[in-house]
């Protein structure tokens, strides 16, 4: 029997032009015959956080199970917050946890965190850093992948790359996107045709000026495109117009842009913080350098650039991976979980 179900994230992509893995999986489920309500997609985190609670609530007869997407900060108030409104509903919950800061989050607040975990009926993560890293607070949690649609991503094999790097990412401090231009102003005498593509919505918080004033100061802003948010079904595209990708940021979990551009077989160059190191393999299918390290980056780039098998074994073996994390294996699993969740004893008392 398919359950009605309740998603609750930071549902935004009409608005900022990136869409959430909750979202993906809604429209997953609905496919598949599971009756699904959403919330939310409001502007604004006040406005937004009520109307996650008003719609746990106004929508109380039409579902049974809800699944609530679960971050560090003030967001993991948030998830505290909708999860006691769900017990005194009587609503069996499973948490995702995707937060990259969540393990940091916990040991300045174990109580809480462990409180929460323990509270529901199931807890999934898309990474092994994080089952590894939160093991302590809940025993038992599974690892479902975020997944990829990969009929969207047409995969190109990088036999020899071109200086076409693409960065896929929110503009905002935790995924220092400055360190890319700072990347590329080191490779550019060596690389005299090198570019760069910046793709993603500003976050609001100084980092896309910061990163344009970047550019500027170390006389690349020529070599340096910013397209802004593209809409979900361009990005396979975009993608495809460079031959390698840079995953810049500090803070980090299981990011998807990483694996879309696997998908699509570009040679990755990524800072191996949080969940990374455990999502893909140093020299295998991506190569990993630490963070902020704008020399490591290039020297990884370099060898991309001068050395056509290790770009080639990249490219494959990065194909190879997104393909265990396909969505036609990944929502079984989901289905399952729901299922399995709904039928067992939830512990109301906590």
């Amino acid at each position: 029997m398919k359950l009605p179900v309740l998603i609750v994230d930071n549902c935004l992509s009409s608005i900022t032009g990136v869409r959430a893995v909750a979202e993906d999986l809604a429209e997953h489920l609905s496919v598949r015959g599971w009756p699904v309500l959403l919330t939310s997609r409001k502007a604004g985190r006040l406005r937004r956080f009520l109307d996650m609670l008003l719609s746990a609530w106004k929508w109380r007869a039409k579902y049974d199970i809800a699944n609530v997407v679960v971050y560090s900060g003030f967001a993991f108030g948030w998830a505290e917050a909708v999860c006691f409104l769900l017990r005194r509903l009587g609503k069996p919950y499973v948490l995702t946890l995707q937060g990259g800061g969540l393990p940091r989050f916990a040991d300045k607040w174990p109580r809480r965190v462990s409180r929460l975990l323990r509270s529901a009926s199931a807890v999934t993560t898309p990474s092994r850093y994080l089952l590894e890293q939160l093991s302590t607070y809940r025993e038992e949690m599974l690892l479902i992948p975020n997944p990829v649609n990969l009929d969207n991503y047409r995969f190109q094999l990088r036999q020899r790359p071109s200086p076409r790097i693409v960065w896929l990412r929110a503009f905002h401090t935790i995924y220092n996107p400055s360190l890319a231009p700072r990347v590329l102003s080191l490779l550019a005498s060596e690389f005299p045709d090198i570019r760069l593509t910046m793709i993603g919505p500003d976050k609001g918080d100084g980092s896309e000026q910061t990163t344009r004033a970047m550019a500027r100061r170390l006389k690349i802003e020529d070599r340096v495109d910013f397209t802004g948010a593209v809409p979900k079904p361009e990005v396979p595209e975009r993608l495809n117009q460079g031959d390698i990708f840079l995953n810049t940021t500090n803070v980090d979990n299981t990011p998807v842009s990483m694996l879309e551009a696997m998908a699509c077989g570009l040679c990755v160059v990524t800072t191996n913080v949080g969940g990374i190191p455990y999502l893909v393999n140093h020299q295998q299918d991506a190569l990993l350098v630490p963070p902020d390290d704008a020399v490591a980056m290039a020297s990884a780039v370099r060898r991309i650039l001068t050395e056509p098998e290790l770009a080639v074994s990249l490219s494959e073996r990065g194909r190879l991976k997104t393909e265990q994390l396909d969505w036609a294996v990944v929502i079984k699993q989901w289905e399952h979980v729901l299922t399995d969740a709904r039928n067992k004893d939830f512990p109301f008392s906590i």
